[in-house]
């Protein structure tokens, strides 16, 4: 048996950051609340509540003066003005390139544009994202909701429109969409700003090769992990045989008869599990 695993596999680089620092930050404090899970992965939430981290799903179950981490997808707007007034002690771990859409959304919002974010609606990302964007904007999901957007936009007395995407989304449903949105729009102003992150843009490009090269894929990561399931998506489109796990204990099924097995992991998943997944397919050869 060939065990290939992709070489974008586990954490990236904001993922890595934000537990590095929210594991540093345990150490130095105690009484840590977190804003959410600071990653869609149970293994690495399970980890970081052994050294003392809290979940709460809302500032109103602390008291003032708390200390509260940021969770990397971000928070809303109005999370910030509430901690601000309840004098709550915010540690900002929210990745950077979902830190950077919202200083661009804020732009945009002032050079009059409506802002069209092609994204999951429930992802808490998104939610955050949403509420920098102003009352000229809309969420996308997929192609049924173009339609009502041209209205929503036609409606508006906004020129100008620009399309930004949640940064785990799919690659290939948000060009679609964008060019949708262009044949739809031409008589607008329209920006295509591909906000996208660039690892979730290479994850998703090394799993349409590695799938057409193996017998089998294993993809591992959280359940609740959007850009997880993406790659299990795409594999899955290419590579019938493939399994969706969190971890190893997950593993059921019988691979003598696949010669080949790729593993892939997204963006949260720790080495940890990646290695767990490699060691028993070895032991299984």
């Amino acid at each position: 048996m060939k065990i290939l695993i992709g070489k974008s596999a586990g954490f990236c680089g904001g993922v890595l950051n934000s537990v590095n620092r929210a594991s540093t930050y345990l150490e130095q404090n105690k009484n840590v609340y977190c804003l959410g899970e600071l990653v869609h992965n149970p293994q690495v939430i399970k980890d970081l509540e052994n050294k003392g981290l809290k979940i709460i799903n809302s500032l109103d179950e602390i008291d003032e003066n708390s200390k509260v981490i940021i969770r990397a997808h971000g928070i809303p707007k109005e999370t910030y003005d509430l901690a601000q007034k309840r004098k709550i002690e915010l540690y900002d771990l929210t990745c950077p390139k979902v830190l950077k859409i919202h200083d661009d959304v804020k732009k945009y919002v002032n050079d009059d544009y409506f802002i069209v974010l092609i994204a999951h609606k429930t992802h808490p990302e998104v939610i955050g994202t949403i509420s920098f964007c102003g009352e000229n904007s809309i969420i996308v999901e997929d192609e049924e909701d173009i339609e009502k957007a041209v209205a929503k936009i036609r409606a508006s007395q906004q020129k100008k429109v620009v399309v930004i995407a949640q940064t785990t989304f799919s690659m290939d449903l948000f060009d679609k969409m964008a060019e949708m949105l262009k044949k739809e729009l031409q008589d607008y102003e329209l920006v295509i700003d591909n906000t996208i992150c660039n690892a979730t843009e290479k994850r998703q490009k090394e799993i349409k090769e590695l799938a057409t090269k193996v017998d089998a894929m294993i993809i591992i990561g959280g359940k609740n992990s959007s850009n997880t399931k993406k790659l299990y998506d795409i594999s899955k489109s290419i590579c019938q045989n493939t399994y969706a796990i969190e971890t190893v204990e997950d593993l059921n099924t019988n691979f003598n008869s696949y010669q080949t097995i790729g593993i892939m992991a997204g963006a949260s998943t720790p080495q940890k599990s990646i290695d767990e997944v490699r060691e028993f397919l070895e032991k299984y050869n």
